[in-house]
């Protein structure tokens, strides 16, 4: 067996990815490939957290500009992940992965709440963990929670999956010129104003030392290319 990279990782998943082409929900289909490439990683012996975004069921952001109470959107949007991540936990039982999920919002009849030395624990017991309701504080996103449970749980990197393939130096989709990075630093990628994560996410990770690689979740062996240490999508490192 080839020799991983990493022994720990956190994967942060957009809520939109499991939707795949559909309007809005979870396309079976698309969850279970993801469930596959995770599963390709997990076989490797790497322990592996998973933070996962609620955009497909509700964005917060969306909430507001509605006119509803940001934190009411917020809130609203961290119990949509807890969904998901539900969602996820199943689909990994039956491809017989071995999965628990946190949250970060105390909702005991359904999941457990977040606790770190638990967590790790179960890491260590090579079960896959999940963190749902983000924070569990309004104002901060998903990829905040990512940074911020990547530090606490002494994750080697951050692996940002998305629609595309990495960071470029502009939208692909509408700069056919646009070239994308394949390595570039925390400090580059601020002077030119990148959209890696968001500022806080950015920071934190930046100030912890903890790199990014930013890959694209439909690209079949990616994750796990990563993970043996190939060169995959835009790493961004300290």
């Amino acid at each position: 067996m080839t020799t991983p990279r990493y022994k720990r990782i956190l994967l942060k998943l957009s809520g939109e990815a499991l939707m795949g082409e559909d309007a809005y929900g979870i396309n079976p289909a698309v969850i279970g490939g993801i469930v596959g490439e995770i599963k390709a990683v997990v076989e490797l012996g790497v322990e592996t957290g998973v933070v996962i975004g609620g955009g497909n069921i509700f964005r917060g952001m969306a909430g507001r500009a509605t006119g509803m109470d940001r934190a009411t959107a917020d809130y609203m949007g961290m119990l949509a992940t807890v969904m998901n991540a539900m969602a996820l936990s199943d689909a990994m039982r039956q491809a017989d992965i071995r999965a628990r999920v946190q949250s970060a919002l105390n909702i005991e009849q359904v999941v457990e709440p977040y606790i770190r030395g638990k967590a790790i624990r179960y890491l260590e017991a090579g079960r896959v963990v999940i963190f749902g309701a983000g924070t569990g504080n309004p104002f901060f996103t998903t990829d905040t929670a990512a940074a911020l449970r990547g530090a606490e749980i002494g994750a080697e990197i951050v692996l940002k999956a998305t629609k595309v393939d990495g960071i470029y130096t502009a939208d692909p989709k509408k700069d056919k010129n646009a070239t994308r990075f394949e390595r570039i630093s925390f400090n580059e990628a601020i002077a030119l104003n990148l959209a890696v994560m968001d500022s806080t996410a950015f920071a934190l990770c930046r100030d912890q030392k903890l790199p990014i690689n930013v890959f694209s979740i439909f690209k079949r062996g990616a994750l796990k290319r990563i993970v043996l240490g190939e060169a995959e999508g835009t790493l961004v490192y300290c």
